[in-house]
C-alpha cells in the first residue's frame, strides 16, 4: 500500500470551519475534491482528512453526529474519484467504523487508540494505524507553559509509543500495520518549543522501534514562535523542519504545502543517500 523505502508526503485537508490553516477551511465537497486533486498533482502520496479540531484553543466537544456529517460525504466523493490512500483523523470508534466502510487506508488517532472500543474496531480491518504521543490521558486540550518542559522528552515519547505498540499487539494487531508519531505541537500534545526541537533533533532515537515515523509540524506554533510569524508566513520554517525530519529518518511528512515539501524532501533524500 505504501512504500516506506522513500518518504511519503501526506497532504492535509481539514473539513473544519475553525481550522488554523486557511487552506484547510474547506466545506464544499466540490472544493474539497478539487483541492485533493491538486495535492495529488503536486505529489501527495496520501490525503489526510480531519473533521475534528485538535487545536487546544478550539472547542473540543464535537459531537459524533457532527463529525460524521462533516466527514462521510467527503469520503464518499473522494473514494469515487481519487486512487491514492486516504487517512482520516479521528479518535471515535464509531467514526473509524464508518470510515473503514468507505475504504480508508489509514486511521490517524492523536489519542493512540486509547479511547474505549477503538482497538476492537480496527482489529480485523485492513487499515494501517498511526499512534501519536499525547501527554494527557484523555487527550484533553490543556495549555502548556512555554517555560515548562519535560527534561527527557525523548524517553517519555519513546516509552509511551512502545507501550501503545504493545497494547495494539496484545489486541491482535500486527506490528507491520503501525505508524508512530511523536506528536509535534503544543496544547493537548503537551510540548513546548524546546520539546519539539529536541524531538526533531533526536528523531533517530525512535528508529529503535523499527516502525515508520510520521512528522506533522506544518505551520505549527513552535515555528511561529521561532520566526515570529503568523500561520500564513510559516512555509519556509515548515520546509526546514520537513527536510531535517526526513534526513533524520521520518517516513511520512504531513503538510499543508505539498508541492514545496516534495521538492525539499527530494533534496534531503539526495543528501542523505549520497555516497
Amino acid at each position: 500500500m505504501l512504500d516506506f523505502n522513500k518518504p511519503n508526503i501526506m497532504g492535509i485537508i481539514n473539513v473544519t470551519p475553525d481550522s488554523f490553516s486557511e487552506v484547510g477551511r474547506l466545506q464544499n465537497s466540490e472544493l474539497i475534491l478539487n483541492h485533493a486533486k491538486r495535492l495529488i498533482a503536486e505529489g501527495a502520496d496520501i490525503i489526510d482528512i480531519g473533521a475534528e479540531p485538535t487545536n487546544p484553543s478550539l472547542h473540543p466537544c464535537l459531537s459524533l453526529q457532527e463529525e460524521l456529517d462533516r466527514l462521510l460525504p467527503v469520503l464518499e466523493r473522494l473514494k469515487q474519484e481519487i486512487s491514492i490512500p486516504i487517512s482520516i483523523d479521528t479518535s471515535k470508534p464509531e467514526v473509524m467504523r464508518e470510515a473503514i466502510k468507505q475504504g480508508v487506508s489509514i486511521i490517524n488517532d492523536i489519542r493512540a487508540f486509547r479511547n474505549e472500543g477503538t482497538l476492537a474496531v480496527v482489529e480485523k480491518a485492513k487499515v494501517m494505524l498511526c499512534l501519536m504521543h499525547m501527554s494527557y490521558p484523555q487527550g484533553k486540550p490543556t495549555a502548556v507553559s512555554h517555560e515548562d518542559f519535560v527534561p527527557d522528552v525523548m524517553t517519555v515519547v519513546r516509552n509511551f509509543l512502545s507501550e501503545r505498540i504493545k497494547a495494539c499487539e496484545a489486541a491482535g494487531l500486527k506490528r507491520e500495520r503501525i505508524i508512530i508519531d511523536p506528536g509535534i505541537g503544543y496544547g493537548s500534545f503537551g510540548k513546548n518549543t524546546h520539546d519539539n526541537l529536541k524531538i526533531l533533533k533526536h528523531l533517530d532515537q525512535l528508529k529503535t522501534l523499527n516502525l515508520p515515523i510520521l512528522i506533522g509540524a506544518s505551520r505549527k506554533t513552535f515555528i511561529g514562535d521561532i520566526l515570529k510569524k503568523p500561520v500564513s508566513e510559516r512555509l519556509m520554517g515548515s520546509l526546514a523542519v520537513a527536510t531535517l525530519a526526513v534526513y533524520n529518518g521520518a517516513s511520512i511528512i504531513r503538510t499543508h504545502d505539498v508541492k514545496e515539501t516534495v521538492d525539499a524532501v527530494k533534496i534531503a533524500m539526495e543528501i542523505r543517500n549520497a555516497s
